[in-house]
C-alpha cells in the first residue's frame, strides 16, 4: 500500500486556510516528502503524521515557497532525537542552498546527504520502489517526480517443486535474490511469473506543459499537477510566469492516460478553485480541485 497525502495546495504564499503545496508519501516503512515550504510542518501535524521518520525529501526547485520551510523541519527532526541520515534530492545547486539554510539550523544530530540531479530524466532506486525525476519548464531549473512501486510476478509453487528448489530458498527468490549453491544458481525468473502492475504517483508543479510530463505520468494511478489558474482568461499570464491552467493540466492527464488527477498549487487570488473545475472535467472527467490534507491509500489491483 502506498499512502499519499497532499499536505498543502497553495502557491507563492501560505494563506489562513491553505498551506503551500507539499506532498508526503509512505511506503513499506519509508517516508518521502516532496517540497517543504513555509508551514509544511503545520500541515503535517494537522494530518497527524510526524516529520521524524522522513527518509527522503525531494525538491522541485529552490523558490522559497518550495524550500523555505526546510530549516524548521530539520530542527524539529533534531529535537525529536532523530539520528538516522536524511537524503535530500534536488536540482543542481542543492548542496549550496541547503548549506546556506542550515546556518539557521545548526548542530543537527543527524547527517544530511545531498543528491543533485544531473540528467533530464533520472531514476533513483530504493528498496522496492524508485523515484523518477524529470526536468520541466519553469523560469528556474525545476523537476517533477514520480514514485513508482515495482511488483514482481506471483511465486509459482509448482515450478519451484518441479525444479527441486529447497523451500528455505523460496522467500529469498520471491524477494528477487539470486542464490548461489554448489549445484548452481537459483534465480527469481525460475519461480516467478510475469511482473504484475505496480503503483505510480506522478507530481509536478511550477511548469508549463511539457512532453516530459506526459511521459513521466503515463499510466499513473494518481497524477498531482499544478493548476495555478482556473480562470479561462489567465492563459497568457500562465505562459508569462511559466505556470499552468486547470485546462492545460487536464490535457496532460488525458494524454498520459492517468487514472485520476488532483490539481494543486493555486494562485493566492484563486479563492474557490472548485468554481472552475467543470471546464477541466470536460477535458479529463476524473479531475478534482484538491484541498489541503487530501489523502489516498493506493492498493495493488489484486
Amino acid at each position: 500500500m502506498l499512502d499519499i497525502c497532499l499536505l498543502g495546495t497553495g502557491g507563492m504564499m501560505p494563506l489562513p486556510q491553505r498551506w503551500l503545496t507539499s506532498l508526503m508519501a509512505r511506503y513499506n516503512g519509508t517516508s518521502i516528502l516532496i517540497d517543504c515550504g513555509e508551514g509544511t510542518q503545520i500541515a503535517m501535524k494537522k494530518k497527524g503524521w510526524s516529520p521524524k521518520p522522513i527518509d527522503i525529501i525531494c525538491f522541485t526547485h529552490y523558490h522559497a515557497d518550495h524550500i523555505g520551510g526546510l530549516p524548521g523541519m530539520l530542527l524539529t527532526m533534531g529535537n525529536a532525537e532523530r539520528r538516522e541520515p536524511l537524503l535530500l534530492i534536488g536540482p543542481k545547486g542543492l548542496a549550496k542552498v541547503v548549506s546556506a539554510l542550515c546556518v539557521i539550523a545548526p548542530g543537527l544530530p543527524f547527517e544530511i546527504k545531498c543528491m543533485e540531479l544531473t540528467e533530464p530524466v533520472q531514476s533513483i532506486p530504493f528498496d522496492g520502489f524508485h523515484i523518477e525525476a524529470y526536468k520541466v519548464q519553469h523560469n528556474v531549473l525545476c523537476y517533477g517526480y514520480s514514485i513508482v512501486v515495482e511488483r514482481t510476478g506471483k511465486f509459482d509453487v509448482s515450478k519451484a517443486e518441479k525444479l527441486n528448489i529447497p523451500r528455505n530458498y523460496w522467500n529469498r527468490l520471491q524477494k528477487g535474490e539470486i542464490i548461489e549453491t554448489e549445484e548452481g544458481a537459483f534465480t527469481p525468473d525460475m519461480v516467478l511469473g510475469e511482473p504484475r502492475k505496480g503503483l505510480k504517483v506522478a507530481y509536478c508543479t511550477d511548469t508549463r506543459p511539457t512532453e516530459s510530463i506526459v511521459q513521466a505520468a503515463a499510466g499513473a494511478d494518481l497524477f498531482i499537477c499544478e493548476g495555478m489558474y482556473g480562470e479561462p482568461d489567465k492563459l497568457q499570464k500562465a505562459k508569462e510566469y511559466k505556470h499552468m491552467t486547470f485546462y492545460e493540466a487536464a490535457e496532460l492527464a488525458r494524454r498520459a492516460e492517468v487514472k485520476e488527477l488532483w490539481l494543486t498549487h493555486y494562485s493566492p487570488s484563486l479563492i474557490r478553485p472548485e468554481d472552475y473545475i467543470h471546464g477541466a472535467q470536460k477535458i479529463f472527467p476524473n479531475v478534482i480541485a484538491a484541498k489541503d490534507g487530501r489523502s489516498k491509500d493506493l492498493l495493488f489491483e489484486d
